[in-house]
């Protein structure tokens, strides 16, 4: 994409007058031949786009993640963090090094991870990513996205390794986490 999936969501959207200082995802896949129109309203990862704007998708998260991560330490100042803080913190820490893994394979070898009979369309995974890159941002307690970071590195984790009969249960599982984490309210210490 273009731009960041924070403020941009739709890949239908992205200009491509936009000047850049580097080549995007989205550039690089128009130049190597492939196609990069209809990618919205394909079926999820029915074309090299549509996996590398899920790769885009996944790369925002981690940095979300990343960000949440550093407030948390941040909010602690002086005191001593508790160790199962700590502990949450380098769990969550590795899970965020992950889903960078996985985008960059997915960023490699995208024609490689095109699944052509998932039912799935991919406007609908692109918002599921930008809503658990939302809760990420906005959540209170950070250790209430374990479950959602852990349906993301599912889903990543499936199409990178092949796994493909694995993705729906990862969309069901990013879904039900979604819901359950859209009932909650963000908390003092969540940040815009």
């Amino acid at each position: 994409m273009a731009t960041s999936s924070h403020s941009n969501p739709d890949p239908a959207s992205d200009d491509a007058n936009t000047t850049l200082p580097s080549t995007t995802p989205r550039q690089q896949a128009a130049a190597a031949g492939c196609d990069v129109d209809g990618a919205a309203r394909a079926n999820a990862l029915s074309n090299m786009q549509c996996v590398v704007d899920l790769a885009d998708s996944v790369v925002c998260i981690a940095d979300d993640l990343h960000e949440r991560i550093l407030q948390e330490i941040a909010g602690y100042n002086d005191r001593t963090m508790p160790d199962a803080q700590k502990a949450l913190m380098r769990a969550l820490t590795d899970d965020e090094r992950l889903l960078r893994q996985y985008a960059h394979a997915l960023y490699a070898d995208a024609a490689t991870f095109v699944i052509r009979d998932l039912r799935e369309p991919q406007h609908r995974l692109m918002a599921l990513t930008a809503d658990a890159a939302e809760k990420i941002r906005r959540i209170g307690v950070i250790g209430e996205v374990t479950g959602l970071v852990g349906g993301i590195l599912l889903l990543v984790g499936s199409i990178a390794r092949g796994q493909f009969s694995q993705v729906g249960a990862a969309l069901e599982k990013i879904q039900l986490h979604n819901a359950t984490l859209k009932t909650l309210k963000p908390g003092s210490t969540a940040r815009t």
